[in-house]
């Protein structure tokens, strides 16, 4: 009643009233109705009506009582005040309205909720049923239901039918109220069928026929042409209607599949470039409400694109945003001026045009900030901040208040589209991984409950594993499709929007959506859409237009596709070059022939890092992408210059050539950052399962063949990403190394061939580095147990082995070094590898490859031996053995010759138990080769196993031993010789056959060809500068030393171990072949050789026989090899092989024969040995000793050391043949002794060998003839009585060598300088090559002396007598008598004529004693002759003999008369006549001899042998006037002489007197005084001798002749000469004997 007043103040407060009563709920139902209708009388007359608003709204929302027909008039009146002409009042009124729809459904809602319990099953909706029947609403929903049909009406602009009274209405309000409600209470639609009927029959026609408009306009056409005006699209209508579509899809989207169908497509139309710019924004802005619910994107794409023929819905929203991106960089400039009719072209708000020029000038601007943005082609689109991410937040759709189109600010639709793009993206991705992820979970508990042994439960197990893999097959095929329809526009549009970024943030989203695209199709397994990503990444991390043949072919694919969106074309956009990036660094490309630089921007290293995330968290997925994204990595790495270091890791390292790699500081920060991803990458890999990890390494693997194929013919750096990185995936996959070695090295060792070398070294570095991991992990189980694995490890390295490149060698050989160093002690089984290795070096390799390899065997040798296998140590002799031969560095070939005797030593300390474990192999091998029915093959065969380990050592050395150059052999021979010597006893028996005649025989006959093919050419140095001595200057001569020494070793062996090789069958046979290499030795033309062939010659002939003298000490002279000496024999009590150094005798015996007792080995073929040996002295003797046929320079003659050490040896052989040595032999040793004495020696080892002329000294081959010749004379001293007959034959020989003194031997035709002028006269110098003859007086004296006493001892011999040797004698003498003063040397006659005498007064008496026999008949005349020529010589005295000499000499003339008168005169009788006569002579001769006229003044004086001739004169008287003269012939004879003896003194005294007269004071010559003084002397003598004889014996004649002298005497007294004078006195003082008183005549007569 008061509001009926109609008085503003009552009304007023009467409202108050009522609201008060209604808050308190006092209200009842018809009280309610009342207020309304009176309310409504108010509201017509326009009172107070916020007030009725008010009221109205805590009518309907404090209770529930107001219903239908007053519900409704509530409701009009509020809508009714809406459209008043008071804005207060119409905002008011229009949020009253929202407010009391929303009460309208609240109370649905609560009605619901009250009767939920008792919800009886409604009846099921047709389809097709026209208009439902409200009747089966419950109240609140029949209000609802009612108001929701009547605002579809109204906005229909169609007359409602509930809310009666309505005037006027909008549609943008009834668009809004419908969205609102759609939006708040969807489950009001979804409950209950009648909404649902309304939502399909009256909303959505509703809004398709709204949105004609829209559809139909096309921006740009002209009107006239279409026959209808087009009615516009009018944004505040569009805007609504766009919202109600969103919440209609969003939340009804199950009820209307096919209307949303139609809603998507209309949206998706409303991108199109020709629609308005507004129209466009809010389309976006729709669409990205949508993108932001991924279940709802799933729905779209099970319910559309999975379908067959229906539109690909899902598809169309992600192209449709694709090439609305697309479309806003290709826009005109003009495009977007003027969207409204009632807009001026002028507005150039959003014009590009201008705006274009805006990023240049903030970029060039150094201080400027740069807006964030995308940048394509000259376009230029700020990027707004317009969403969170995750949330479509809105600014057009919101605009509800805008009438006019807004400006839409440049770049908004951009953003929005862009956040569109990401939301959709992340989205699906994480519902997609999110529902993956669970499905992995429950079908790994599937698995694990089925594998349960539970019988009960299997049944419905199965069931349920059954349902379970269906439903994922079901889910993954959506999700599969919801990928297949994505991907392409999606990366169309990224890569765009990729290309155009030019802010960090941006490209960060676009990136991570692009990276958790790819790693979703990679757990999908959709290998196309997840390269096409990857490859996305990779363009964008690359410089543009980067030259990369993998990323190409994979784009070719996809931009010839063509995505077709509704008839549209939507291009895959290339990337444009031109680019406002910072660019932060310059690099190289990696490509064949370098086109200058590239640059990388800071976007590229953005893109390299998302792609290093995407490897390194998704490299499970990548499986053969592995390819496009290492590849990328690789040609990165490669222009930001990082080089691979230790371990595979890559640092920054300066490109090797070309322009230098340019980084900024800004990349130079991040460059180890990005090389520690890079490693952190690979080293996930070890979290790989083993197919992924196997598409890792092929990848990797084709990567470095392209790496290798571009490095081929070129030394350019190449790109070694590749290789590092498989080194790094190596390593960390150590645990799980088998699956991954065989490719991995395999592709390695390939490198390691590569032409180029630092491809190849680090190919090298790889595999040695990986081989090393993989011994020193710590596997399970270990390596120890697990055989297999550790030669595989080892096996690529020897794999390398047959790579040639010197530097892959040397890393080889470093890593067998670090191995060895390192497990050395663990290698076990791969010894022989590791071991291969070293012994694959060839000499053609270079110094420092086998210096290398040498190190690592020195320290086999020094470390591992005892850790090998024994089986091995055969390898280690093999190698060290090639390391000897190689001849690239002699210190490394004689140090393994060291080694091998180290292994020798090795062998020897641990015989026994190498010995068994061999022995345990072999007999291992047996059974395997008796199982296969095939002989064991392994060298030296039959020997035991150790023995052959020596054998292979020996023949290793044995094969040193022939080497080219001397010092090798040298070194060889002598380890040989020493191990053979030290160790040899450790053999058995019978091995010893074969190291005779398969080691040592066969050594010598190599030595002996090869020294004889030697090369006599000089060589000028032995490399470098080292000067070789004279003596070795030609290879001839330096094999000649390797022969000198390998004979020297066997002889020795064949010395020391007789005792073992005597009971070896074929000694003799052995002994014969020794023999002849000494004879080849010692007959070649080398003094050297054969000099030492000699030496080993004495060397077996001074062995004693063991057994015959097994109690002697066996030391035999010159052996180095020390023996043990023994004292007593011993018998070893075992029989097995005793390791112990001591070599005795009668162990050695023991040891061989048991307890047996020693065999005695046959005399005679002792004899034989003896025989054999003589044979061969004799054919080197009479080689040797033979004179050459011609001669020339090149005449080879042999040494005097040479013939020495020939001749010595013969006493010693002699003692063992003497027991047969015949005649014959004598004969045949006469003729080499006589050639040995006649070799001239070269005048250039004359100074050595000669004594000084002065001495008289003999040499050593002169004493040694000697010595030899003596030895047999004293043989046959004591001797049989056959045996003197040899006597003459020895004095035969000896008296050959006297003739020597006088005549030296001739050698053949040979010249040869006597030594008398070839005594260091100069002529020495410029003829060296001259040979010179010995002197051979010592010689010649020497034998004589020996013949003298030879004679001495067996002049009564009956040889001796029969043989004429004392005439022999004689005759030889007689030469240097005769030649007397002629003798080269004056001592020569000097002995000869005391060995004369000596002889003679032997011989003398044994001839007279067999006068009567003849033998000495023709003795007599060559004694006469010789006593002849030596007392009167034809050879003058030299002129410098002093007075004291020639008196020396003439006493030996007078011993020489003395010896006649005592030896032969006295016994005449037994004489021969005619020697008597011959004596006498002589006798007579040298009496008067001194006044010879022959004589010339000046000679006279001393040659006149006073004493001599006194002497014979005396003889001659003594023997004239003895009174044993038998012949008248004699008398007559020595009276003839008396008479002629004064008449010369009568003569030399006249002439003396004349002389005298007629020299008045001067004295007279010397000569003539002496030869007076001689004169008186023999008168004297005469006198005497005269008065001494019976006066019967002289003729009367000669006194008379001696009486005459002396007036003549008497007038001699006047000379001057006192001397004259004291031998006048003389002569005078015998005279007084014939003073005595004259006689009658008559007596005289008488008498």
């Amino acid at each position: 009643m008061g509001c009926g007043t109609k008085e503003p103040k009552i009304t007023q407060i009467c409202l108050a009233a009522i609201q008060r009563l209604m808050s308190h709920e006092v209200v009842s139902e018809a009280a309610a109705g009342n207020i309304i209708n009176m309310l409504w009388q108010l509201m017509e007359n326009s009172l107070e009506e916020l007030k009725l608003l008010q009221t109205v709204l805590v009518l309907l929302t404090t209770n529930t009582v107001v219903h239908d027909e007053a519900l409704s008039k509530a409701i009009v009146l509020c809508f009714r005040l809406h459209f008043t002409k008071d804005n207060i009042t119409n905002n008011t009124a229009a949020a009253t309205v929202r407010q009391v729809v929303t009460v309208v459904f609240e109370r649905v809602v609560a009605e619901d909720e009250r009767y939920k319990d008792a919800i009886d099953q409604p009846v099921p909706v047709q389809g097709n049923s026209n208009r439902r029947s409200v009747s089966t609403l419950k109240p609140c929903a029949k209000d609802a239901y009612m108001l929701f049909q009547d605002l579809c009406q109204l906005v229909n602009a169609d007359a409602p039918y509930w809310l009666v009274g309505m005037t006027e209405m909008t549609r943008t309000f009834g668009l809004e109220l419908l969205e609102s409600v759609l939006n708040d209470f969807p489950q009001v639609f979804l409950q209950h069928q009648e909404f649902s009927f309304l939502l399909k029959e009256r909303v959505c026609p509703l809004v398709i026929k709204l949105f004609s408009p829209n559809i139909k306009f096309r921006q740009g056409s002209s009107t006239s042409s279409s026959p209808a005006p087009v009615e516009k699209p009018y944004f505040p209508i569009c805007m609504r209607l766009l919202r109600v579509v969103s919440v209609l899809i969003k939340q009804f989207y199950s009820l209307l599949v096919t209307e949303c169908e139609i809603f998507l497509s209309l949206l998706v139309k409303f991108l199109d470039a020709d629609k308005p710019q507004w129209l466009r924004a809010v389309a976006v802005e729709s669409i990205h409400r949508l993108c932001v619910q991924p279940q709802l994107l799933r729905s779209f794409c099970q319910s559309y694109d999975m379908k067959q023929h229906s539109t690909k819905v899902f598809r169309d929203i992600v192209n449709a945003l694709g090439s609305f991106i697309q479309s806003l960089f290709l826009v005109p400039s003009t495009g977007n001026t003027s969207t409204t009719p009632n807009q001026t072209g002028s507005n150039t708000s959003g014009n590009t045009g201008s705006a274009q020029t805006n990023p240049g000038v903030l970029g060039m601007g150094g201080g400027a900030t740069v807006l964030p943005a995308f940048e394509y082609r000259g376009t230029w689109i700020p990027i707004l901040n317009v969403t969170v991410q995750g949330s479509a937040k809105a600014t057009y759709l919101e605009m509800l208040d805008k009438v006019e189109p807004p400006t839409i600010p440049e770049g908004y639709a951009m953003s929005v589209a862009f956040h569109c793009l990401l939301d959709l993206v992340r989205g699906i991705t994480t519902m997609i991984e999110g529902e993956l992820g669970e499905a992995e979970i429950v079908s790994q508990t599937t698995t694990e409950t089925t594998s349960l042994p539970a019988q009960s439960s299997e049944q419905q197990d199965l069931q349920s594993v059954s349902d379970q893999s269906e439903k994922e097959l079901v889910s993954r095929a959506v999700w599969e499709e919801m990928v297949n329809a994505c991907w392409c526009g999606l990366l169309a549009a990224l890569s765009l929007l990729l290309d155009a970024s030019t802010d960090e943030a941006a490209t960060e989203n676009i990136l991570k959506a692009e990276l958790t695209m790819a790693a979703l199709c990679g757990r999908l397994c959709l290998v196309t859409s997840r390269d096409a990503f990857i490859t996305a990444i990779c363009k964008g991390s690359l410089p543009p237009h980067y030259a990369l043949t993998v990323l190409n072919s994979t784009t070719a694919a996809l931009s010839s596709k063509s995505y077709s969106i509704q008839g549209q074309n939507v291009q895959m956009i290339s990337p444009s070059s031109e680019s406002h990036q910072q660019v932060v660094a310059v690099g190289q490309p990696l490509a064949l022939q370098p086109q200058g630089t590239v640059m990388l921007t800071s976007k590229n290293i953005q893109c390299m890092r998302t792609l290093l995330n995407l490897a390194h968290c998704h490299g499970a997925v990548l499986g053969t992408s592995w390819q496009l994204v290492l590849a990328t990595l690789q040609h990165l790495v490669w222009i930001l210059g990082l080089k691979p270091g230790v371990g595979g890791a890559l640092k920054p390292g300066r490109a090797v050539e070309g322009p230098s790699t340019v980084l900024t500081t800004a990349v130079m920060t991040d460059l180890p950052v990005i090389s520690n991803i890079l490693s952190r990458l690979f080293e996930s890999s070890q979290y790989l399962d083993d197919v992924s990890l196997h598409h890792l390494i092929n990848a990797l693997c084709s990567l470095s063949l392209e790496a290798m194929d571009m490095a081929y013919g070129n030394n350019k750096e190449p790109s070694l990403f590749a290789v590092a990185k498989l080194l790094e995936t190596g390593l960390v996959n150590m645990h799980r190394i088998e699956i991954l070695w065989r490719p991995l090295t395999g592709h390695l060792l390939e490198v390691c061939q590569h032409p180029n070398s630092r491809m190849r070294e680090w190919g090298a570095e790889a595999l040695t580095s990986l081989i090393k991991a993989g011994l020193t992990f710590s596997h399970d189980p270990p390596l120890s147990q697990n055989q297999r694995l550790q030669l595989l490890l080892l096996n690529p390295l020897k794999e390398l082995s047959n790579i040639s490149h010197p530097d892959i060698r040397i890393k080889q050989l470093e890593c067998v070094l670090q191995i060895l160093q390192s497990q050395g002690d663990s290698l076990g089984p791969g010894w022989p590898l590791v071991l291969g290795v070293m012994g694959a070096i060839r000499s053609d390799q270079g110094e420092s490859l086998i210096r290398t390899a040498f190190q690592c065997l020195q320290l086999v040798v020094t470390d591992f031996l005892p850790t090998m296998p024994c089986t091995c140590l055969q390898i280690v002799v093999e190698v060290a053995g090639s390391f000897g031969l190689h001849n690239q560095e002699l210190n490394i070939s004689l140090t393994s010759i060291g080694l091998l005797w180290n292994i020798s030593d090795y062998f020897f300390q641990r015989g026994e138990i190498i010995e068994k474990e061999l022995n345990k192999e072999e007999a291992l091998l047996q059974k395997q080769a008796e199982e296969k029915g095939v002989m064991l093959n392994r060298p030296f065969h039959p020997a035991p196993p150790f023995d052959c380990l020596w054998l292979c050592l020996y023949a290793k050395l044995g094969e040193l031993c022939v080497d080219p150059r001397p010092a090798v052999r040298k070194s060889a021979g002598q380890t040989l010789f020493s191990t053979i010597g030290a160790h040899g006893t450790l053999l058995q028996h019978s091995t010893w056959h074969t190291v005779i005649w398969k080691v040592l025989f066969h050594l010598l006959d190599r030595v002996r060809e090869s020294s004889t093919t030697a090369d006599k050419e000089k060589i000028e140095s032995g490399g470098g500068n080292i000067l070789i001595h004279h003596s070795r200057d030609t290879a001839e001569k330096q094999w000649a030393e390797t022969w000198v020494l390998t004979l020297a070793g066997v002889a020795r062996i064949f010395n020391t171990r007789r005792y073992l090789l005597q009971p070896l069958g074929d000694f003799s046979q052995a002994w014969d072949v020794l023999l002849d290499h000494i004879q080849s030795a010692a007959l070649s033309k080398n003094n050297e050789v054969s000099l030492a062939a000699l030496k080993s010659f004495q060397e077996i002939l001074q062995i004693v026989s063991p057994v015959r003298d097994a109690e002697k000490p066996d030391t035999p002279p010159a052996i180095n090899v020390s023996v043990p000496v023994v004292v007593g024999t011993t018998t070893a009590t075992s029989l097995g092989r005793s390791f112990m150094r001591t070599d005795s005798i009668g162990e050695r015996i023991g040891r061989y024969n048991g307890s047996e007792p020693p065999v005695i080995t046959d005399e005679i073929e002792d004899l034989d040995l003896w025989w054999a040996a003589w044979n061969s002295w004799y054919r080197i003797g009479s080689e040797s000793t033979r004179p050459p046929i011609t001669c020339d320079k090149l005449t080879f003659i042999p040494s005097q050391p040479f013939l020495t050490a020939l001749i010595q040896i013969f006493p010693a052989l002699y003692q063992h043949i003497k027991t047969g040595f015949s005649m014959d032999d004598l004969q045949k040793l006469g003729v080499i002794l006589h050639g040995a004495v006649s070799v001239p020696i070269s005048s250039d080892a004359s100074p050595f060998i000669l004594p000084s002329y002065t001495e008289a000294v003999l040499t050593s081959l002169q004493e040694a003839v000697l010595t030899a010749l003596d030895v047999l004379q004293k043989a046959i001293c004591v001797g049989s009585e056959s045996m003197q007959i040899m006597y003459p034959a020895i004095f035969d020989q000896l008296l050959a060598f006297v003739e020597f003194s006088c005549k030296p031997p001739q050698y053949g035709q040979l010249e040869t300088k006597h030594i008398a002028n070839a005594k260091y006269n100069q002529i020495q110098l410029f003829a060296p090559a001259e040979w010179v003859a010995l002197n051979y007086v010592p010689f010649a004296e020497r034998s004589l002396e020996v013949v003298v006493d030879l004679y001495q001892k067996t002049a009564c011999h009956k040889a001796v007598v029969t043989e004429k040797v004392l005439q022999n004698i004689i005759k030889t003498l007689r030469i240097p008598l005769s030649l007397k003063y002629s003798c080269p040397s004056e001592s020569t006659w000097k002995l000869a004529v005391s060995s004369l005498l000596k002889v003679l007064s032997i011989g003398l008496p044994v001839a007279r004693q067999h006068a009567s026999s003849g033998k000495f008949d023709s003795m007599w005349p060559e004694l006469a002759n010789t006593f002849e020529d030596f007392l009167f010589t034809k050879s003058t005295p030299p002129d410098n003999l002093s007075i004291q000499e020639f008196q020396k000499n003439e006493s030996i003339d007078v011993e020489v008369v003395q010896l006649i008168s005592t030896e032969i005169l006295p016994y005449a009788n037994f004489i021969p006549k005619e020697f008597v006569g011959q004596i006498m002579t002589m006798l007579n001769k040298g009496s008067i001899h001194s006044q010879s006229s022959s004589f010339t003044e000046a000679e006279i004086d001393i040659r006149m042998r006073e004493e001599f001739s006194k002497v014979c004169f005396e003889t001659l008287l003594q023997f004239s006037f003895s009174n044993k003269v038998t012949t008248p012939q004699e008398g007559y004879i020595s009276r003839m002489a008396l008479s002629v003896l004064l008449k010369r003194s009568q003569d030399v005294l006249h002439r003396y007197i004349e002389d005298e007269r007629l020299s008045g004071k001067c004295p007279l010559p010397r000569q003539q005084v002496t030869e007076i003084i001689f004169v008186l002397k023999a008168v004297s003598t005469l006198i005497d001798s005269l008065k001494k004889t019976q006066p019967e014996n002289v003729d009367a004649n000669t006194w008379a002749q001696v009486i005459a002298l002396y007036p003549t005497l008497v007038e001699c007294i006047t000379c001057s000469s006192s001397e004259v004078c004291s031998a006048l006195k003389e002569a005078l003082v015998p005279f007084k004997d014939f003073m005595h008183p004259p006689a009658s005549k008559v007596q005289n007569g008488e008498s």
